[in-house]
Protein backbone atom coordinates (compact mmCIF):
# COMPACT_ATOMS: atom_id res chain seq x y z
CA UNK A 1 0.00 0.00 0.00
CA UNK A 2 1.04 3.48 -1.29
CA UNK A 3 -0.66 6.06 0.88
CA UNK A 4 -1.52 9.44 -0.77
CA UNK A 5 -0.61 11.31 2.59
CA UNK A 6 1.39 9.61 5.30
CA UNK A 7 0.94 11.53 8.51
CA UNK A 8 2.24 9.07 10.71
CA UNK A 9 5.93 8.74 9.47
CA UNK A 10 6.06 12.60 9.71
CA UNK A 11 4.60 11.71 13.46
CA UNK A 12 7.36 8.95 14.09
CA UNK A 13 9.98 11.45 13.05
CA UNK A 14 8.87 14.06 15.39
CA UNK A 15 7.91 12.68 18.55
CA UNK A 16 10.15 12.97 20.85
CA UNK A 17 10.22 16.98 20.49
CA UNK A 18 6.40 16.96 20.06
CA UNK A 19 5.04 15.05 23.09
CA UNK A 20 7.46 17.30 25.49
CA UNK A 21 5.99 20.43 23.41
CA UNK A 22 2.59 19.61 24.28
CA UNK A 23 2.71 18.75 28.03
CA UNK A 24 4.46 21.63 28.76
CA UNK A 25 0.61 23.79 27.18
CA UNK A 26 -1.14 20.98 29.56
CA UNK A 27 0.74 21.70 32.62
CA UNK A 28 0.62 25.60 32.00
CA UNK A 29 -3.02 25.18 31.72
CA UNK A 30 -2.56 27.95 28.97
CA UNK A 31 -5.59 25.88 26.83
CA UNK A 32 -6.50 29.31 24.63
CA UNK A 33 -4.11 31.59 22.82
CA UNK A 34 -1.02 32.18 25.62
CA UNK A 35 2.70 31.99 25.24
CA UNK A 36 2.85 28.88 22.91
CA UNK A 37 0.45 30.90 20.44
CA UNK A 38 2.51 34.06 20.72
CA UNK A 39 5.49 32.51 20.41
CA UNK A 40 4.33 30.61 17.16
CA UNK A 41 2.85 34.36 15.84
CA UNK A 42 6.52 35.58 16.42
CA UNK A 43 8.57 32.57 14.66
CA UNK A 44 6.01 32.69 11.64
CA UNK A 45 6.32 36.33 11.11
CA UNK A 46 10.00 35.94 10.95
CA UNK A 47 10.14 33.03 8.62
CA UNK A 48 8.09 34.64 6.24
CA UNK A 49 9.38 38.41 6.14
CA UNK A 50 5.82 39.90 7.32
CA UNK A 51 5.68 42.24 10.71
CA UNK A 52 2.58 40.56 12.15
CA UNK A 53 0.99 36.85 11.85
CA UNK A 54 -2.26 36.73 13.71
CA UNK A 55 -3.15 33.05 14.57
CA UNK A 56 -6.59 31.52 14.69
CA UNK A 57 -8.38 28.13 14.56
CA UNK A 58 -8.50 27.41 10.83
CA UNK A 59 -7.17 29.31 6.92
CA UNK A 60 -10.77 30.03 6.46
CA UNK A 61 -10.75 32.19 10.15
CA UNK A 62 -7.53 33.65 8.49
CA UNK A 63 -9.06 34.61 5.16
CA UNK A 64 -12.11 36.07 7.16
CA UNK A 65 -10.14 38.21 9.65
CA UNK A 66 -8.33 39.60 6.31
CA UNK A 67 -11.45 40.33 4.64
CA UNK A 68 -12.95 42.27 8.01
CA UNK A 69 -10.22 43.92 8.79
CA UNK A 70 -10.16 45.54 5.35
CA UNK A 71 -13.72 46.16 6.18
CA UNK A 72 -14.66 43.90 2.90
CA UNK A 73 -18.48 44.17 3.34
CA UNK A 74 -21.93 44.13 1.69
CA UNK A 75 -22.05 45.64 -1.96
CA UNK A 76 -18.69 44.71 -2.88
CA UNK A 77 -17.07 43.08 -5.03
CA UNK A 78 -13.85 40.72 -4.65
CA UNK A 79 -12.12 38.87 -7.23
CA UNK A 80 -10.60 35.79 -7.12
CA UNK A 81 -10.45 32.05 -9.49
CA UNK A 82 -13.34 29.10 -9.09
CA UNK A 83 -10.71 26.29 -9.55
CA UNK A 84 -9.58 26.40 -5.37
CA UNK A 85 -10.85 24.48 -2.17
CA UNK A 86 -14.59 26.33 -1.24
CA UNK A 87 -13.26 28.24 1.53
CA UNK A 88 -11.65 30.68 -0.20
CA UNK A 89 -15.27 31.64 -1.66
CA UNK A 90 -17.02 30.94 1.72
CA UNK A 91 -14.86 33.76 3.56
CA UNK A 92 -15.77 36.07 0.70
CA UNK A 93 -19.23 35.69 1.06
CA UNK A 94 -19.40 35.98 4.85
CA UNK A 95 -19.11 39.26 4.70
CA UNK A 96 -21.91 39.90 2.71
CA UNK A 97 -19.62 40.72 -0.22
CA UNK A 98 -19.84 39.04 -3.90
CA UNK A 99 -17.42 37.15 -5.24
CA UNK A 100 -16.09 37.75 -8.60
CA UNK A 101 -14.72 34.79 -10.55
CA UNK A 102 -11.70 35.35 -13.12
CA UNK A 103 -10.16 31.83 -14.83
CA UNK A 104 -7.10 30.05 -14.57
CA UNK A 105 -3.99 29.87 -16.45
CA UNK A 106 -4.24 26.25 -17.55
CA UNK A 107 -0.26 25.81 -17.16
CA UNK A 108 -0.10 26.98 -13.44
CA UNK A 109 -3.27 26.78 -12.14
CA UNK A 110 -3.43 29.74 -10.72
CA UNK A 111 -4.93 33.24 -11.50
CA UNK A 112 -4.57 34.57 -15.08
CA UNK A 113 -3.70 38.10 -14.75
CA UNK A 114 -5.01 38.70 -18.45
CA UNK A 115 -8.70 38.18 -17.05
CA UNK A 116 -8.84 40.30 -14.03
CA UNK A 117 -9.24 44.18 -15.41
CA UNK A 118 -12.49 43.26 -17.60
CA UNK A 119 -14.07 41.82 -14.16
CA UNK A 120 -13.16 45.21 -12.26
CA UNK A 121 -16.17 47.48 -11.53
CA UNK A 122 -16.75 50.72 -9.20
CA UNK A 123 -17.88 48.13 -6.82
CA UNK A 124 -14.20 45.55 -7.00
CA UNK A 125 -12.52 46.14 -3.29
CA UNK A 126 -9.85 43.57 -3.62
CA UNK A 127 -8.49 40.77 -5.22
CA UNK A 128 -7.77 37.13 -4.03
CA UNK A 129 -4.93 35.35 -5.85
CA UNK A 130 -4.74 31.67 -4.81
CA UNK A 131 -1.56 30.00 -4.39
CA UNK A 132 -2.39 26.47 -5.29
CA UNK A 133 -0.80 22.75 -4.65
CA UNK A 134 2.15 25.00 -3.53
CA UNK A 135 3.19 27.33 -6.59
CA UNK A 136 2.55 30.90 -6.02
CA UNK A 137 0.53 32.84 -8.74
CA UNK A 138 2.13 35.81 -10.91
CA UNK A 139 2.00 38.57 -8.55
CA UNK A 140 3.62 41.18 -10.20
CA UNK A 141 0.71 41.75 -12.72
CA UNK A 142 -1.83 40.94 -10.42
CA UNK A 143 -0.14 43.63 -7.93
CA UNK A 144 0.37 46.51 -10.83
CA UNK A 145 -3.92 45.97 -11.45
CA UNK A 146 -4.37 46.71 -8.01
CA UNK A 147 -2.40 49.42 -7.87
CA UNK A 148 -3.87 51.25 -10.73
CA UNK A 149 -7.55 50.37 -9.68
CA UNK A 150 -6.51 51.15 -5.93
CA UNK A 151 -7.60 47.72 -4.76
CA UNK A 152 -6.43 45.29 -2.14
CA UNK A 153 -4.60 42.54 -2.76
CA UNK A 154 -5.19 39.59 -0.23
CA UNK A 155 -3.71 35.91 -1.13
CA UNK A 156 -5.21 32.62 -0.45
CA UNK A 157 -1.52 31.08 0.33
CA UNK A 158 -3.15 28.06 2.18
CA UNK A 159 -1.17 25.64 0.02
CA UNK A 160 2.28 27.92 0.10
CA UNK A 161 3.98 26.92 3.40
CA UNK A 162 7.33 28.24 2.48
CA UNK A 163 6.90 28.83 -1.38
CA UNK A 164 8.58 31.97 -2.93
CA UNK A 165 7.85 34.45 -5.46
CA UNK A 166 10.90 35.85 -6.65
CA UNK A 167 13.21 35.23 -4.13
CA UNK A 168 10.51 36.24 -1.13
CA UNK A 169 8.28 34.45 0.49
CA UNK A 170 4.15 34.52 0.61
CA UNK A 171 3.35 37.48 3.05
CA UNK A 172 5.42 40.08 2.32
CA UNK A 173 3.78 40.99 -1.07
CA UNK A 174 0.42 42.74 -1.60
CA UNK A 175 -1.58 43.07 1.83
CA UNK A 176 -1.68 39.95 3.33
CA UNK A 177 -1.60 36.05 3.25
CA UNK A 178 -3.42 34.06 4.42
CA UNK A 179 -2.44 30.01 5.59
CA UNK A 180 -3.89 27.12 6.76
CA UNK A 181 -2.59 24.65 8.94
CA UNK A 182 -5.10 21.53 8.52
CA UNK A 183 -3.27 18.59 9.06
CA UNK A 184 -2.51 17.57 5.69
CA UNK A 185 -0.60 20.86 4.44
CA UNK A 186 3.04 21.12 4.42
CA UNK A 187 2.87 22.56 8.09
CA UNK A 188 0.48 21.06 9.55
CA UNK A 189 -1.46 20.88 13.23
CA UNK A 190 -2.75 18.53 15.14
CA UNK A 191 -5.97 19.27 14.51
CA UNK A 192 -7.36 22.89 12.66
CA UNK A 193 -5.06 26.14 12.67
CA UNK A 194 -4.67 29.07 10.69
CA UNK A 195 -2.61 32.47 10.31
CA UNK A 196 -3.11 35.68 8.80
CA UNK A 197 0.19 37.88 8.04
CA UNK A 198 0.13 41.62 7.12
CA UNK A 199 2.65 44.26 7.01
CA UNK A 200 -0.53 46.57 8.22
CA UNK A 201 -0.71 47.74 11.80
CA UNK A 202 -4.26 48.82 11.49
CA UNK A 203 -5.38 45.47 9.95
CA UNK A 204 -3.21 43.43 12.73
CA UNK A 205 -5.05 45.25 15.53
CA UNK A 206 -8.77 44.74 13.70
CA UNK A 207 -7.90 40.91 13.11
CA UNK A 208 -6.69 40.36 16.56
CA UNK A 209 -9.94 41.79 18.04
CA UNK A 210 -12.13 40.11 15.45
CA UNK A 211 -10.24 36.87 16.79
CA UNK A 212 -11.45 37.38 20.41
CA UNK A 213 -15.08 38.64 20.35
CA UNK A 214 -14.34 42.19 18.98
CA UNK A 215 -12.38 42.92 22.22
CA UNK A 216 -8.69 44.32 23.22
CA UNK A 217 -9.81 43.84 26.73
CA UNK A 218 -11.96 41.25 28.33
CA UNK A 219 -15.82 42.47 28.20
CA UNK A 220 -14.95 45.64 26.45
CA UNK A 221 -16.14 44.73 23.12
CA UNK A 222 -15.87 46.99 20.73
CA UNK A 223 -16.33 45.99 17.44
CA UNK A 224 -18.56 42.35 16.29
CA UNK A 225 -16.10 39.57 17.03
CA UNK A 226 -15.93 35.65 16.48
CA UNK A 227 -14.16 33.17 18.22
CA UNK A 228 -11.11 32.40 15.99
CA UNK A 229 -8.58 32.18 18.46
CA UNK A 230 -5.73 29.40 18.17
CA UNK A 231 -5.25 26.60 21.57
CA UNK A 232 -1.65 26.49 22.91
CA UNK A 233 -1.18 22.78 22.12
CA UNK A 234 -1.55 23.78 18.21
CA UNK A 235 0.72 26.63 18.57
CA UNK A 236 3.50 24.53 20.63
CA UNK A 237 3.17 21.88 17.66
CA UNK A 238 3.28 24.07 15.13
CA UNK A 239 6.19 25.61 16.83
CA UNK A 240 7.92 22.58 16.52
CA UNK A 241 7.37 21.25 13.04
CA UNK A 242 7.87 25.35 11.27
CA UNK A 243 11.30 24.18 12.60
CA UNK A 244 11.03 20.92 9.64
CA UNK A 245 9.27 22.55 7.37
CA UNK A 246 12.20 23.45 4.99
CA UNK A 247 13.80 20.07 5.11
CA UNK A 248 10.00 18.79 4.54
CA UNK A 249 9.28 21.06 1.59
CA UNK A 250 12.89 20.15 0.15
CA UNK A 251 11.81 16.26 0.02
CA UNK A 252 8.79 17.14 -1.44
CA UNK A 253 10.81 18.89 -4.12
CA UNK A 254 13.10 16.27 -4.73
CA UNK A 255 9.89 13.43 -4.67
CA UNK A 256 8.53 15.57 -7.67
CA UNK A 257 11.66 15.90 -9.06
CA UNK A 258 12.04 12.48 -9.61
CA UNK A 259 8.35 11.97 -10.45
CA UNK A 260 8.90 14.69 -13.05
CA UNK A 261 11.75 12.11 -14.78
CA UNK A 262 9.59 9.02 -14.49
CA UNK A 263 6.62 10.22 -15.99
CA UNK A 264 8.05 12.13 -19.01
CA UNK A 265 6.07 10.45 -21.92
CA UNK A 266 3.53 8.70 -19.32
CA UNK A 267 0.36 9.58 -20.79
CA UNK A 268 0.26 12.45 -18.10
CA UNK A 269 1.00 15.94 -17.88
CA UNK A 270 3.30 16.85 -14.72
CA UNK A 271 3.24 19.73 -13.27
CA UNK A 272 5.13 22.53 -14.40
CA UNK A 273 7.46 24.85 -11.90
CA UNK A 274 6.39 28.31 -12.96
CA UNK A 275 9.73 30.37 -13.71
CA UNK A 276 8.63 33.53 -11.25
CA UNK A 277 9.24 31.16 -8.01
CA UNK A 278 9.53 27.87 -6.08
CA UNK A 279 6.87 25.50 -5.53
CA UNK A 280 6.51 23.37 -2.33
CA UNK A 281 4.60 20.58 -3.55
CA UNK A 282 1.56 20.40 -1.39
CA UNK A 283 0.34 18.40 -3.68
CA UNK A 284 1.66 16.57 -6.89
CA UNK A 285 -1.41 17.33 -9.37
CA UNK A 286 -0.99 15.41 -13.05
CA UNK A 287 -3.56 16.27 -15.64
CA UNK A 288 -5.35 13.12 -17.20
CA UNK A 289 -8.13 12.47 -20.03
CA UNK A 290 -8.95 9.30 -18.43
CA UNK A 291 -9.04 10.09 -14.47
CA UNK A 292 -11.73 7.96 -13.52
CA UNK A 293 -10.11 5.16 -15.48
CA UNK A 294 -6.65 6.00 -13.89
CA UNK A 295 -7.40 6.35 -10.24
CA UNK A 296 -9.37 3.16 -10.52
CA UNK A 297 -6.28 1.30 -11.69
CA UNK A 298 -4.36 3.09 -9.08
CA UNK A 299 -6.26 1.94 -6.46
CA UNK A 300 -6.77 -1.70 -7.70
CA UNK A 301 -2.82 -1.66 -7.10
CA UNK A 302 -2.88 0.05 -3.42
CA UNK A 303 -1.89 3.25 -4.63
CA UNK A 304 -3.59 6.47 -2.97
CA UNK A 305 -4.64 9.54 -4.95
CA UNK A 306 -7.22 12.14 -4.56
CA UNK A 307 -8.70 15.07 -6.77
CA UNK A 308 -8.41 18.65 -5.94
CA UNK A 309 -10.63 19.89 -6.84
CA UNK A 310 -13.47 17.67 -8.53
CA UNK A 311 -15.86 20.51 -9.14
CA UNK A 312 -15.26 24.38 -10.24
CA UNK A 313 -17.15 26.80 -7.48
CA UNK A 314 -19.30 28.41 -10.21
CA UNK A 315 -20.69 25.16 -10.97
CA UNK A 316 -21.70 23.78 -7.08
CA UNK A 317 -24.95 24.26 -5.93
CA UNK A 318 -24.13 26.32 -2.96
CA UNK A 319 -23.24 29.02 -5.14
CA UNK A 320 -25.62 28.89 -7.84
CA UNK A 321 -27.32 31.90 -6.89
CA UNK A 322 -24.05 33.63 -8.52
CA UNK A 323 -25.47 33.75 -12.06
CA UNK A 324 -22.63 31.73 -13.74
CA UNK A 325 -23.19 29.13 -15.89
CA UNK A 326 -20.80 25.85 -17.62
CA UNK A 327 -18.39 27.16 -20.26
CA UNK A 328 -18.04 30.03 -18.57
CA UNK A 329 -14.15 29.79 -17.31
CA UNK A 330 -13.21 26.58 -19.51
CA UNK A 331 -9.89 25.83 -18.01
CA UNK A 332 -10.83 26.15 -14.59
CA UNK A 333 -13.65 23.54 -15.67
CA UNK A 334 -10.90 21.63 -17.42
CA UNK A 335 -8.79 21.25 -14.83
CA UNK A 336 -11.74 20.39 -11.90
CA UNK A 337 -12.21 17.64 -14.93
CA UNK A 338 -8.82 16.16 -15.25
CA UNK A 339 -6.42 16.79 -12.20
CA UNK A 340 -5.57 13.72 -10.06
CA UNK A 341 -3.44 14.21 -7.11
CA UNK A 342 -0.65 11.68 -6.94
CA UNK A 343 1.38 10.17 -3.43
CA UNK A 344 3.22 13.61 -1.92
CA UNK A 345 5.07 13.44 1.02
CA UNK A 346 8.70 14.35 2.49
CA UNK A 347 9.15 10.94 3.31
CA UNK A 348 8.08 8.98 0.01
CA UNK A 349 10.24 6.80 -1.32
CA UNK A 350 11.99 6.59 -4.36
CA UNK A 351 10.75 3.10 -4.82
CA UNK A 352 7.11 4.06 -3.93
CA UNK A 353 7.75 6.89 -6.69
CA UNK A 354 8.96 4.05 -8.85
CA UNK A 355 6.07 2.42 -8.14
CA UNK A 356 3.20 4.63 -8.88
CA UNK A 357 5.20 5.93 -12.13
CA UNK A 358 5.29 2.44 -13.19
CA UNK A 359 1.62 2.05 -12.54
CA UNK A 360 0.73 4.51 -14.27
CA UNK A 361 2.89 3.82 -17.98
CA UNK A 362 0.99 0.82 -17.30
CA UNK A 363 -2.40 2.08 -17.96
CA UNK A 364 -1.14 3.82 -20.89
CA UNK A 365 0.02 1.05 -22.44
CA UNK A 366 -3.42 -0.32 -22.01
CA UNK A 367 -4.92 1.99 -23.77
Amino acid sequence: MIPFLDLKAQYQSIKAEVEPAVLRVLESCAYVLGPEVKAFEDEFAAFTGGRHAIACNSGTSALHLAFLAARIGPGDEVITVPHTFVATVSAIRYTGARPVFVDIDPVSFTMDPSQIEARITKRTKAIVPVHLYGQSADLDPILEIARRHKLLVIQDAAQAHGTEYKGRKLGTLGDAACYSFYPGKNLGAAGEGGILVTNNDEWNRLARMHRDWGAERKYEHEIEGYNYRMDGVQGAVLRVKLRHLPAWNAGRQRAAARYDQLLAGSGVTPPKRMAWGTHVYHVYAVRTTDRAGLQAHLSDRQIGTNIHYPHAIHRLPAHADLGYKAGDFPHAERAAAEVLSLPMFPELTDAQIETVASAIREHAARG
